[in-house]
């Protein structure tokens, strides 16, 4: 099971609370958690008790390869801990350049006596083999 941490959201209308929390990603945002793991309140005037967070669970969290999202990877990092970095995945196709363009072949109609004709010559074919 893929585990992320992420921002839960608490508070009443213009007053924002959030809780740092590891969940399933496929839960939604405010919905099923597995654990809290601290608080972080955008309100707060002092500066050092805007963000708590328990260090050791999120540490052993990171450490089963949970993902934190961008928000509380910065979070974690002001904290004094390591986001482990994920590689991307390389690109397959090539960076050459495009081909260039070529518009498609227009195609034209042959007259209506030489479709009635290949018809008519179609139809004799198919007599003749029965």
């Amino acid at each position: 099971m893929a585990v992320i941490l992420r921002l839960k959201r608490f508070g009443r209308l213009n007053h924002p609370t959030f809780r740092v929390v590891a969940t399933d990603p496929r839960f939604p945002r405010d919905g099923r958690i597995i654990e809290a793991l601290g608080y972080y309140l955008p309100l707060m005037p002092r500066a050092q008790e805007q963000v708590k967070l328990n260090t050791e669970r999120i540490q052993y969290w990171l450490s089963v390869g949970a993902k934190p999202s961008d928000t509380v990877a910065q979070m974690i990092e002001k904290s004094g801990l390591t986001v482990p970095v994920t590689k991307k995945a390389e690109r397959l196709k090539s960076k050459g350049k495009p081909a260039p363009f070529k518009a498609p072949k227009r195609k034209e109609r042959k007259p209506r006596a030489v479709r009635k004709a290949a018809k008519a010559a179609r139809a004799a074919e198919a007599s003749k083999k029965k």
